[in-house]
């Protein structure tokens, strides 16, 4: 389904049920949507893929200083091999990033959650690239909050029911660079440019990419086969729900559902379990980018009252904060230790003890 934002501003009520509609039938069983009259600028985007794929190309230990382990890269560049998906084996990713959090934060949270209220942390010389993603990460996310609007009002709920939640959050952006595969690793069908997952957050925007061959110019896909794939809701018919091609029309970018928004409203949209396939000719790359879109760290993340029942409450019970959730997930997915856990609980039973022994 295709959500045209031009409807949101119509006089035209049928407009606005047009819009509900697809939003219903997108976000609720393919867990996805398309989206058209969003106002960014092809142009504007391959001039920052240019910039992106410049900083890429300098020298590996230059790229190792932007890189932020001390912050589980979050902001910065994460080096391949990085990041793996918690349910597919733990394949680590064949990608390079680089993240940037492109709306305030709340300075509040800088010492409650550290790593993922940081400040941007950019590249020597690339004043730039930082201008370019920083107005592209600002404008998607503002196409977020319309998206959030119309998701809320097609479920009954008043507009602003998820976008209230989101002020000053961790939000982020998130450039992507899916590398070259040899010979061998391009015929091994298990191999795939990112594991299938789905995302964390509220919900993710993704504007477009471009294929390159081997010689480094853009091109068409590569094979019919390539790119990102989606699985539906399950059914009776397909009881392990379908992977379906996540190609956009013409003009179009993609808004996609995650986990807080499933556990918002109880699973009536459902996060997207996504796959990026590889090209099966070896030497093919690809950028892309993705904007997520988090519920504020100190919200809690549990089903609206309108969507509690008895197993909705147990699906998606016990309540935890947003901040807590984020903590857990990148636990899971290798980017931050495992003793990031220690933070949970009280952490003050020394205290007592030095007191008793002191």
């Amino acid at each position: 389904p295709i959500l045209d934002l031009a409807d949101l501003s119509s006089a035209d009520p049928a407009a606005r049920a047009r819009a509900e509609q697809a939003v219903r039938e997108g976000l609720g069983h393919y867990g996805l949507i398309y989206i058209r009259s969003h106002g960014l600028d092809a142009a504007t985007l391959n001039a920052f893929y240019d910039d992106f794929l410049a900083l890429c190309a300098r020298p590996e230990a230059e790229k190792q200083t932007w890189a932020s382990a001390d912050i589980w890269y979050q902001r910065g560049w994460t080096p391949p091999n990085t990041e793996k998906a918690v349910i597919a084996g733990g394949q680590p990713d064949f990608k390079e990033c680089f993240f940037i959090a492109p709306e305030p934060l709340d300075p509040e949270l800088r010492d409650v959650y550290p790593e993922i209220y940081a400040d941007n942390r950019w590249p020597a010389d690339s004043v730039d690239f930082q201008h370019r993603y920083l107005d592209i990460g600002h404008a998607i996310h503002a196409i977020g909050m319309q998206v959030l609007g119309v998701c809320a009002t097609s479920l009954g709920l008043p507009a602003d029911t998820f976008s209230q939640l989101t002020g000053g959050g961790p939000h982020v952006t998130r450039a992507l660079r899916y590398l070259p595969l040899s010979a061998a690793q391009a015929a091994d069908a298990s191999i795939v440019w990112g594991e299938e997952h789905t995302d964390f957050n509220l919900l993710t925007l993704l504007p477009g990419g471009r294929f390159f061959d081997p010689a480094g110019h853009p091109c068409a896909r590569p094979d019919p086969a390539s790119g990102l794939y989606l699985r539906t809701r399950p059914s009776d018919a397909h009881p392990k729900g379908e992977l379906v091609q996540g190609a956009p029309p013409e003009g179009c970018i993609v808004a996609q559902v995650g986990q807080q928004l499933e556990i918002l409203t109880g699973g009536a949209f459902l996060a997207t379990p996504h796959v990026i396939t590889a090209p099966t000719t070896a030497g093919y790359s690809r950028t892309s980018m993705a904007h997520f879109i988090h519920v504020h760290s100190l919200q809690p993340l549990f089903p609206l009252p309108a969507f509690r029942t008895p197993d909705t409450r147990r699906s998606y019970g016990p309540p935890v904060l947003a901040g807590t959730y984020s903590l857990k997930t990148l636990v899971d997915i290798g980017l931050a230790p495992r003793e990031a856990l220690d933070k949970l609980g009280y952490r003050h039973y020394g205290r007592l003890d030095a007191i008793r022994h002191g």
